[in-house]
């Protein structure tokens, strides 16, 4: 890419404060077109001297961009500034190729493994979801939108940014052996596929 900038973001849904459960997904209402850049603080119809690039696909993702998540101030957009990445003017379509996006793999420290839910459209209770995030990357994953609650973003971050809980069986084995813990069937990776490439 050529260069950023950062700009107050038009609209979004409420923080996660203002209520419980995760909201479905609100994609950023405004997609400018080249030469089009919404600016937040220059007068109404005033655009940047330079245009929003357009997102290109980066093999093995399937998410196009990295938009900024529904409870963050500000959105990233790539621009053509004029300048290439070898520091000199191109119109040289490859010199702004994406780079590939490596796995990287957090640890998640959660105190516990079962999640529950008391979704009357749901037909389990509880479920345990080994990671946050999803190297598969499948485009149409309802599971991206959580992504948003950790200040990062549903599209490439939701792929490329794991959270793995190693400690997922040693808290198993707590919670089921709790005196107060009832049986019940727990499904599991009912967010992301309990199974990541990264295992291999």
């Amino acid at each position: 890419m050529n260069g950023h900038v950062d700009m107050p973001v038009q609209s979004r849904s409420a923080a996660p404060s203002d209520g419980p459960g995760v909201r479905p997904y609100d994609p950023p209402p405004y997609d400018p077109p080249p030469g089009d850049l919404p600016t937040g603080d220059l007068p109404a119809g005033e655009t940047l001297p330079y245009e929003a690039l357009r997102e290109r696909p980066r093999k093995g993702r399937g998410a196009l961009t990295n938009r900024a998540g529904r409870y963050e101030t500000l959105d990233r957009l790539a621009v053509d500034d004029g300048w290439g990445q070898t520091g000199k003017r191109t119109d040289d379509p490859a010199d702004d190729e994406p780079p590939p996006l490596a796995t990287s793999v957090s640890l998640d420290t959660s105190r516990s493994v079962i999640a529950r839910n008391t979704s009357p459209d749901i037909g389990f209770d509880r479920s345990i979801n080994p990671y946050r995030g999803c190297e598969h990357g499948c485009v149409y994953c309802f599971a991206r939108p959580t992504h948003a609650w950790l200040g990062l973003s549903p599209g490439l971050d939701f792929e490329t940014r794991l959270f793995a809980k190693p400690d997922a069986a040693g808290l198993l084995r707590r919670e089921l052996a709790a005196p107060k813990y009832a049986p019940r069937a727990i499904a599991m990776g009912t967010n992301t596929d309990p199974y990541q490439p990264v295992e291999r």
